[in-house]
């Protein structure tokens, strides 16, 4: 047999489906067990199996090469082990989930009109003052609801105590949700029989929740909102995605220059029948390219008159433009005090302790650990323009101690986490890879929250770099109902 869990090598980190020793945890016997009967030939059919699907539906994600403006399609890189998480856990992190997207809504939209949490001294003026993500022009605006994030990806990650944190928040246009979906897709192809005998809870309708939601969040004019997904085009690296929700909801994939504003500032659709009126458009173009009346002038992706037409509340845009002023690594370590303050609560899923370098003393703390901690600037994504101190040359650490001391409001710093492990395919057996995971958010009239989320893998070994644009893959993210015993 290929896989014997007994001899699993022992990870360092907390592992989600062997105990030390190579015990099955409860949630994953069965998982385990099939997989511990499938001999070489088989797995490697599996394998093949998965790789074939992803080719033939089409899943590709893009990479940006080192010449300007070059771009390269790839295959989405899987791994066919499942991550699982039992329900009785998950439901715990639904509602921490529920409550902190809460509260940055509110956060949001005070900071948008009467600035209460900076009068009360709960959140810094001075953050605010240098934030890159807050936008003038979205001053005294009310969204539908007081939603201004109505999709939110926020990363989680465990440390050796098997515990949930909040890693970041993503608040902008957080993307991967059609990833999870096609994961999933993937595994019933490759492993059927699974999928009769497991209580797995499902997650395919998500493209109709965020129908829903979008529906929910339409001007209350609107009988029968028309719904579009906008997007930049088919050079974005998240293309993919764009076609696909579109696709799923039965909505139209439009760029900006199918969309027009009129003299009564209401949205329209180009259409080979004649102008047809948009009600909801959920935007996955930046803020600084929507509208080149407001924003970027020489921007050729947006429309123009959009934002004029969202102030009058005769269009609403997902997510609202300004809500990224939550979506930086400084405010990120203010969540918990935003809980507190809005919700009088106490965080649910805490976050990562986190140093800011605004901070004397936490500066201090960081220039002197730099061999030790992980540093990161506010608004950058993707595990670009980080410091992994105890990865780091002491020339890479002496570099970043200069940029912190030049501008230390741009800089974050915290420990470096040892992130969980799933057992994962190498070769023909399994070794641990640390993972992180995305659920989704959905805020409208009711909030929802993915039945798991995108399970990210780093699939080098040691690696804690999880992202697919640098090496990083996927699993699918099982939430496998355990409470009445059938798991």
């Amino acid at each position: 047999m290929t896989i014997r869990w007994k001899s699993y090598p022992a990870a360092s980190a907390y592992d989600e489906l062997v105990r030390p020793g190579g015990q099955l945890r409860a949630s994953a016997r069965k998982l385990g067990q099939r997989l511990a009967k499938l001999d070489d030939d088989a797995l490697a059919q599996r394998r093949a199996a998965a790789e074939l699907a992803i080719q033939t539906m089409g899943i590709t994600f893009t990479v940006y090469s080192q010449k300007q403006g070059a771009s390269i399609d790839r295959a989405w890189p899987f791994d066919i082990v499942p991550r699982v998480i039992p329900k009785s856990e998950w439901d715990r992190v639904e509602e921490g989930l529920k409550q902190r997207v809460q509260a940055l809504n509110m956060f949001i939209d005070d900071i948008y009109h009467g600035q209460k949490i900076v009068k009360d001294g709960v959140f810094p003026k001075e953050v605010l003052a240098k934030s890159r993500n807050f936008r003038p022009q979205c001053v005294g605006i009310k969204p539908p609801l007081g939603i201004w994030a109505h999709i939110c990806g926020s990363d989680l990650v465990r440390d050796g105590d098997g515990r949930f944190y909040v890693l970041e928040d993503n608040l902008r246009v957080p993307s991967g949700v059609s990833y999870m979906l096609e994961n999933r897709q993937v595994m019933k192809r490759v492993f059927p029989g699974l999928f009769e005998n497991y209580d797995i809870l499902p997650i395919d309708d998500y493209p109709s929740d965020l129908r829903e939601m979008l529906e929910s969040v339409a001007p209350g004019t609107a009988k029968k909102p028309e719904i579009v997904v906008l997007t930049p085009g088919i050079y974005n690296s998240a293309y993919f995605e764009h076609a696909y929700l579109a696709q799923q909801m039965g909505a139209e994939l439009v760029e900006g220059t199918d969309l027009f504003v009129d003299d009564k500032d209401r949205v329209f659709m180009r259409t080979v029948f004649g102008p047809e009126r948009v009600h909801v458009i959920y935007r996955r173009i930046d803020d600084l390219f929507l509208d080149p009346e407001a924003f970027n002038p020489d921007s050729m992706l947006g429309v123009p008159g959009l934002m004029r037409a969202w102030k009058k509340g005769n269009v609403t845009l997902v997510n609202a433009p300004g809500a990224g002023v939550a979506d930086d690594k400084v405010v990120y370590g203010f969540v918990p005090d935003m809980i507190r303050y809005y919700l009088d609560q106490d965080a649910i899923i805490p976050n990562v302790p986190t140093y800011m370098c605004m901070k004397k003393d936490d500066r201090d703390y960081v220039l002197a650990n730099l061999d030790k901690l992980v540093v990161k600037p506010a608004n950058e994504s993707g595990g670009y323009g980080m410091l992994i101190g105890p990865q780091a040359s002491k020339k890479e650490q002496a570099s970043f101690a200069r940029k912190i001391r030049a501008n230390p409001r741009e800089y974050i710093g915290q420990p470096m986490l040892t992130l969980s492990t799933v057992p994962t395919l190498v070769d023909n057996h399994v070794e641990p890879r640390h993972v992180d995971l995305r659920p989704f958010i959905l805020s409208g009239k009711t909030v929802s929250v993915t039945m798991g989320g995108l399970t990210r893998v780093a699939l080098v070994k040691g690696s804690t770099v999880v992202n697919s644009s640098q090496g990083g893959g996927s699993k699918d993210t099982w939430i496998v109902d355990d409470t009445g015993g059938n798991v």
